[in-house]
């Protein structure tokens, strides 16, 4: 498959990234030539420098031939001009694009993507994806991360294991054993700030954080084994109140578990803004880091805090004062993915990190070969990555057993139709199946050598 990626930031750079290694022809464009360069030099793809919506640069890019484009600039506009172009001049047949802007995204306006209209296939809002993902958070208010698989039919749960977890020192195997019913296994283990795949025999001991993969209807269960709480949260304080935390805000209005919310923002306008468009949650104009703010707003009774401000060192330094002062949980918006270390030192229970959150949308979409979804383990540690397994791939028709997956890799689940189940050693995994693996990001190429299908595939 030929794919043009526009934008050579961190979002486009992981997905030429993910796409390279799949054997796909990838042609990265940015007007940045560093940025262009460091793709070209760290990844099997071409680079081109140059703005993405010219027709020429385009060309150059190889369009007139391409399979899929994908728009993913800073910049609302040069994203939608560039599928436009992409379309009308040279008919790529499939267009992606990331669309920040909310005035792009209302509902009443859908059909301005139409192919008759501006033909864009996909629209992926960050907003819109980092919003969803803290309302996941949410909903496992005692987890620090947590994502869904599958079609939702699996759940990633982060746990950081506590003293009187009531399953420490006992080996995974006597778990499995003992829970011979549960639908989920223990697939990565944070130990001293080093990740591992943990083997039948290891034991769990307090302080670690495990990475579970749970079957959406026994993660009540899967929590409780390890000794958290599956209770929503009933009050809620939001330091941010634009793009993401006006959407998180809207969402907890409309769903069906009553919580009492407010909002904080040191934005005159932006406070407003809120004000004017939520119904039950209160709003307060101020700074998420002063005290008297934070006390007005009922910190100290609050369940959840959501630090969801555009500066990263402002959510952490606000869910640290937050949790100082008595609110049970705080979770972050961070960019940075090398301040994910900070988070447990500072005693901050989550995170959420929108790039890797936007690039896991892109993915999900991408339906041509075998990856359907990626999500990114800390501090890019590892990967979950969700695949479809066709016919040309390796393990089609062979026993996990029989599979050479590399010591820092595990099939964590396999989905036959409508069917989700734990498979072992014995199971055989068949064509159309889909799996989803745990993998340490240095075996990613060896587990992704064994799901590699034939170029001809495509």
């Amino acid at each position: 498959m030929k794919v043009i990626i526009c934008g050579a930031g961190q979002v486009g750079w992981q997905i030429a990234r993910h796409l390279s290694s799949e054997n796909n022809d990838v042609t990265v464009v940015d007007n940045n030539p560093d940025l262009v360069r460091r793709a070209t030099d760290t990844l099997d793809v071409q680079g081109l420098a140059g703005f993405a919506a010219y027709p020429e640069i385009l060309d150059r890019a190889g369009a007139r031939d391409a399979d899929m484009i994908i728009a993913a600039t800073f910049s609302d506009e040069v994203n939608m001009v560039t599928c436009q172009v992409a379309h009308s001049v040279f008919g790529v047949p499939r267009k992606i694009a990331r669309l920040r802007s909310q005035s792009y995204l209302q509902s009443q306006y859908s059909d301005l993507y139409r192919r008759d209209h501006l033909p864009i296939d996909v629209v992926i809002s960050p907003e819109q994806e980092v919003a969803e993902a803290v309302m996941n958070r949410i909903k496992s208010p005692s987890t620090f991360d947590t994502e869904s698989f599958l079609g939702g039919s699996l759940q990633l749960l982060g746990i950081a294991l506590d003293e009187d977890c009531p399953v420490l020192d006992t080996p995974l195997r006597q778990l499995s054993e003992l829970f011979s019913t549960l639908r989920a296994t223990v697939t990565g283990v944070r130990r001293e700030s080093t990740l591992f795949v943990p083997e039948p025999g290891d034991q769990l001991f307090a302080h670690d954080q495990i990475y579970v993969m749970a079957h959406s209807e026994d993660v009540a269960r899967t929590l409780e084994i390890f000794g958290k709480t599956a209770k929503p949260p009933e009050r809620i304080v939001i330091i941010g109140g634009g793009n993401v935390g006006l959407t998180v805000a809207r969402k907890l209005e409309a769903g069906t578990t009553r919580i009492r919310a407010r909002v904080i923002d040191a934005n005159l306008a932006r406070a407003e803004k809120a004000a004017d468009e939520l119904e039950r949650t209160i709003v307060l104009y101020g700074d998420g880091l002063d005290m008297e703010i934070l006390r007005e707003a009922g910190i100290e009774r609050a369940d959840v805090v959501l630090s969801l401000t555009d500066d990263d060192k402002v959510n952490m330094l606000a869910s640290v004062r937050a949790k100082s002062v008595g609110a049970q949980m705080a979770i972050s918006l961070v960019n940075a993915p090398t301040l994910v270390p900070l988070m447990e030192p500072l005693t901050i229970d989550a995170y959420v990190n929108p790039r890797a959150t936007t690039v896991s949308s892109i993915l999900r979409h991408i339906r041509h070969g075998r990856v359907r979804g990626v999500y990114s383990i800390g501090d890019a540690e590892a990967e979950v990555i969700e695949a479809q397994v066709l016919s040309t791939s390796s393990i089609a028709g062979k026993r996990l057993r029989e599979v050479d997956f590399p010591e820092g890799a595990m099939v964590a689940a396999v989905q036959r139709g409508k069917k989700v189940f734990r498979p072992d050693g014995t199971t055989r995994i068949e064509e159309g199946d889909a799996i989803a693996i745990f993998a340490l990001t240095a075996d990613v190429p060896a587990v992704e050598t064994l799901l590699q299908v034939s170029i001809d595939f495509f």
